[in-house]
């Protein structure tokens, strides 16, 4: 194991984590503001949601949020991954295999049944990602925006 991934340590994030969890999922293209992820971070449950970081010592350079989904047709629940996001600068250095490794911990000891995730049409890379780990496709997703205001 080299230096750097010695010094990645994975923990929950906390309220005052906001602005730099806001500056990592920059890097995908979300404009979510410091103040709303510290909103959503209050609101969430210990025993349904969690959101884990990856720092180098005091700089957070990747976030993944999991939730868990209760199942209607079958026993049990899945977890879903919401997002994954690492810093600018920081890709490509076992940051996100990481982090989706402690997500699935997560997510099994809450007795998930399943993981499940989405990834955008126009990510191929991340789809690799995700296969590499085990990820498959198994259904379609489809989604309908609620309409704007008029």
């Amino acid at each position: 194991m080299n230096d750097e991934a010695m010094s990645l340590h994975i923990r929950r994030a906390e309220r005052a984590d906001a602005t730099q969890i806001a500056t990592c999922l920059l890097s995908l293209g979300y404009g979510a503001s410091a103040e709303l992820v510290e909103a959503k971070l209050a609101s969430f449950g210990e025993a349904t949601d969690a959101v884990l970081v990856a720092c180098e010592h005091a700089l957070i350079v990747g976030v993944v949020s999991i939730h868990i989904t209760p199942l209607f047709h079958a026993p049990g629940h899945l977890a879903r991954v919401t997002a994954l996001s690492i810093r600018e600068g920081h890709q490509r250095r076992g940051i996100g295999k990481s982090l989706m490794a402690a997500a699935e911990q997560w997510s099994w000891a809450t007795g998930a049944a399943r993981i499940d995730l989405t990834s955008g049409n126009h990510r191929p890379e991340a789809h690799r990602f995700y296969e590499s780990l085990g990820y498959g496709t198994d259904s379609r997703r489809f989604v309908k925006n609620r309409p704007r205001a008029e």
